[in-house]
């Protein structure tokens, strides 16, 4: 890597970019931009590409989140407006969470309905999911779905509601249409039918349907369970069809609420920043659309022919359509399913430009040129949450500006480029801005008289305080809730029912790949942790990459608590160890999907380098939405026979943790399994900054290494010199060797052939206790600690540093109701008061200790 000015770095990529145009046509560049980028961010990038280059090829990481929600909005209410606030929470009679763990993926939110619950006992709570999330367990009413079957459960409720009159005739036929080819197509999907397909009973699916068409207000809040299927936009509108069916919309706490993936996917949609969409929610199969953007913009037209969406652009990288691939603000050689493609697409590319803040991310190393970003915390513009209300975002800090290699915000990157890219061109340069206000402020323009009509806000506003859209010129405020008036943003004014049959996954489960692979969110993490993955205390509650198994299943293929297994499907497999959860439904297993190669990974039996748990999933997605059905891939599990397996853990300082990180992550490719990752010393919010930082790194092969593989890892983490205590036995390619500071204190160690004494001496490290009283032991083989050694507890609260042996010595002298537990607890230790994500953990303890008639009770 060479190191240039800003000049040089954009001059030779608007060389190389208007080179390619010019000999390829525009639609052999493409853009990937994120979800994470600020509106203005967004803005600029999509007037680059249809504006300026004139390609569609811009897509986001929001087409593996959200795209599924956009086009289930559009088909049925007419927009891409979801008609709830969050305030309706508070309103509702009947939550029906489906396809989310809200407790995890949506704190704040779960925070607000855990108080409405409290408020009012009689809110019913109904969660559908495949699995017993944290989500789940605060349920009044729980349906363990088989996964894909949400359609099939849809329209059973519907149909259900049908022979039990549930259905609001009225509403139906003075707001909607098209409800009689629906009530048709429903009439097959008998409680029988439907306890078969979706693995539940017939008497909760009669109390789930009762509950959601009788209550007097029901909202439903669904994210990717729904969203992230080849049948997602089928899963969401089937589920807004109960909504209009029962006349439960626009109205206080009623309502379809589709939650937000990322901070700003909203904005993003907002500014047309899609491959098939243009500014302000304009489609742009409409000429009269494409001619409007085109005046505002000041060009002669906006190219008609849609873009290429995620999957379809690598797809076309790869087979060497698309030549040069811009990539801002998101890591899809991490992210993206079928890895293998991604891959291809990325080394086949002519030009990668990667536009990041961290170039530890997995892409990096694939970028041609690598632009550095300004991040969330330097930046300056606006968001869009998911009850459409757009928020002001200001700097914390100022970005590093000491030097000519300084990070620049992404939308100054774009404007710099641009100004390049039109003189290349030959054309005029429609990027001419000096701030994202103004970006912002012609972004507004664009939405005067659309349904997002924002025209009556201004910045100075949004430094008041957030507001909702629409809020049209001369308007005060935006608009709590849609619809309330029956008349949607179609044709007619009219909502439309949408009448999709079920249909199965678009892989299933078969004799030679009989499990079923679901994806999603740890507690704590965020996407492919390029951010969050740097906290070691974020790793506190989920250490390392597992897989997760139901306990029967492990029983049947005598894997152990621990074991080492391959989960393998018809693209390829990782080695991953298994860990026992009666959560998981039988012959399905769960794998967080923020596991890409900078943390577990290792070489195929063919010698290719594994790419984290995206090797393995499917490219396969929604005809209508183009979202990949990540939440579903068919998989194999077989215990994985490797016999020789190595623990390494050490503190590192600040100054030399980048340094061996890098190197470990090199050395995972030696090897057919490897993990990595941080840990850190338990620590209160308020001193994360000063936290101590550690590292764990697992190897397992079938053979023994190289020995000087082993030197490496151990030279890495400072077990070199007088002061380490070491132990080798070369005829059975053991060792082990470990560094204790002037204290006593274990600093270092590296367990190799041998790793029965890992825990204690983790405990032992990750302690800072003493070790001079167990020096006979160290180098020991045992498994068995010495005496006085306690194992490491779970951490349970992220925030405060609190773990499970403290939360259960502190409940042992509360009294009380569960309640009334729980806030002593609360006011003890802290835990569960910030964040509020280990509330649903801290509940299930205090219960564990409770009689069964109080264990229950927490309204």
């Amino acid at each position: 890597a060479q190191p240039q000015t800003w000049g040089q770095a954009l001059d030779f990529c608007a060389d190389a970019f208007a080179l390619t145009i010019q000999e390829h046509g525009p639609d052999s560049v493409g853009f990937y931009i994120s979800g994470q980028l600020l509106t203005e961010d967004y803005y600029a990038f999509n007037k680059l590409a249809k504006g300026l280059i004139g390609t569609n090829n811009v897509d986001t990481n929001s087409r593996l989140c959200m795209s599924s929600a956009v086009a289930g909005y559009k088909l049925t209410l007419g927009a891409d407006a979801p008609p709830c606030s969050y305030e309706d929470v508070t309103h509702s009679d009947c939550l029906f969470i489906v396809g989310s763990n809200a407790a995890w993926a949506h704190p704040v939110l779960y925070r607000r309905i855990e108080e409405a619950k409290a408020a009012r006992p009689e809110l019913n709570i109904i969660v559908a999911d495949p699995r017993r999330t944290d989500t789940a367990s605060g349920a009044d009413l729980f349906l363990p779905l088989q996964p894909g079957s949400d359609v099939m459960l849809f329209h059973g409720m519907l149909h259900v509601m049908l022979w039990e009159g549930w259905i609001n005739q009225a509403y139906i036929d003075a707001h909607t249409h098209g409800f009689a080819d629906l009530k048709t197509l429903v009439r097959d999907a008998t409680p029988e039918k439907v306890a078969q397909v979706c693995g539940i009973g017939k008497d909760d699916l009669l109390q789930a349907t009762r509950l959601f068409a009788t209550s007097k207000a029901t909202m439903s809040l669904y994210c990717q369970g729904l969203n992230q299927s080849s049948s997602g936009t089928a899963k969401n509108a089937a589920l807004i069809n109960l909504h209009l069916a029962t006349g439960h919309i626009g109205r206080p706490g009623a309502g379809p609420f589709s939650l937000t993936g990322q901070p700003n996917a909203m904005g993003g949609r907002e500014v047309g920043g899609l491959a098939n969409l243009i500014s302000a929610h304009r489609d742009m199969a409409n000429p009269a659309h494409r001619a409007e953007v085109a005046a505002l913009w000041g060009v002669s037209a906006v190219p008609s022919k849609a873009g290429k969406t995620a999957v379809e652009m690598f797809e076309a990288a790869a087979d060497g359509q698309i030549k040069a691939l811009w990539i801002a603000c998101t890591n899809p050689a991490q992210s993206m399913p079928d890895q293998a493609t991604v891959r291809r697409a990325l080394e086949r590319a002519e030009l990668v430009v990667l536009q990041e803040a961290f170039v530890t991310t997995a892409t990096a190393r694939y970028a041609d040129v690598l632009l550095p970003a300004t991040t969330w915390g330097e930046k300056e513009g606006t968001v869009t949450n998911s009850e459409r209300r757009i928020t002001r975002v200001r700097a914390a800090v100022p970005p590093p500006s000491e030097s000519a290699h300084a990070p620049l915000h992404d939308w100054k990157i774009v404007v710099d480029f641009a100004e390049r890219l039109a003189q290349r061109l030959r054309k005029t340069n429609i990027l001419n801005y000096a701030s994202p206000e103004q970006i912002w402020l012609e972004h507004r323009e664009t939405t005067r008289g659309r349904d997002l009509d924002i025209t009556g806000m201004s910045y100075g506003m949004l430094e008041e305080t957030p507001q909702q859209w629409p809020l049209r010129e001369g308007e005060a405020t935006g608009k709590e809730r849609l619809y309330e008036d029956g008349i949607f943003p179609t044709a007619d004014g009219k909502a439309k029912f949408h009448a999709a049959p079920f249909k199965p996954l678009a892989e299933q489960r078969e004799s030679r790949y009989p499990f079923s692979l679901n994806t999603g969110r740890l507690r704590d993490q965020w996407h492919g942790m390029s951010r969050s993955g740097l906290l070691g205390r974020l790793f506190a509650h989920a250490p390392e990459p597992v897989v997760e198994m139901h306990p029967q299943d492990m029983a049947r293929r005598s894997v152990a608590e621990g074991d080492l297994v391959h989960i393998t499907s018809k693209r390829g497999s990782v080695v991953l160890p298994v860990r026992a959860s009666a959560a998981q439904g039988l012959s399905q297993v769960f794998v967080a999907m923020h596991w890409g190669e900078e943390f577990v990974s290792g070489l195929s039996s063919a010698g290719e380098r594994l790419a984290g748990i995206n090797a393995i999933t499917t490219s396969a997605y929604c005809p209508s939405s183009k979202q990949p059905e990540l939440k579903h891939a068919a998989v194999k599990v077989l215990k994985a026979e490797l016999p020789w397996q190595m623990l390494a853990v050490a503190w590192l300082s600040d100054a030399e943790a980048p340094r061996v990180l890098s190197a470990l992550r090199e050395a995972m490719q030696a090897v057919p399994y490897a993990s990595l990752a941080p840990f850190a010393k338990p620590t209160v919010l308020e001193h994360a900054a000063q936290e101590r930082r550690g590292v764990i790194f697992r190897a397992a092969a079938y053979n023994p290494p190289p020995l000087d593989w082993v030197e490496r890892i151990e030279a890495l983490l400072g077990l070199q010199g007088a002061q380490v205590l070491r132990y080798a036995d070369k005829q059975r390619h053991q060792r082990r060797s470990i560094r204790v500071d002037a204290a006593k204190r274990i600093e270092a160690f590296v367990l190799a052939g041998d790793t029965s004494a890992k825990a204690w001496l983790d405990a032992l490290l990750r302690q800072e206790a003493d070790a001079a009283p167990y020096s006979r032991a160290l180098l020991s083989p045992s498994a068995k600690p010495p005496q006085g050694v306690q194992a490491v507890a779970c951490a349970v609260c992220s925030c405060f540093g609190v773990n499970a042996a403290e939360i259960k010595g502190v409940l042992v002298q509360c009294e009380g109701s569960a309640v009334e537990r729980l806030g002593q607890l609360q006011a003890k230790l802290k835990c569960g008061t910030n964040c509020g994500s280990c509330v649903p953990e801290l509940k299930k303890m205090v219960a564990a200790g409770l009689p069964a008639a109080q264990a229950t009770v927490f309204a």
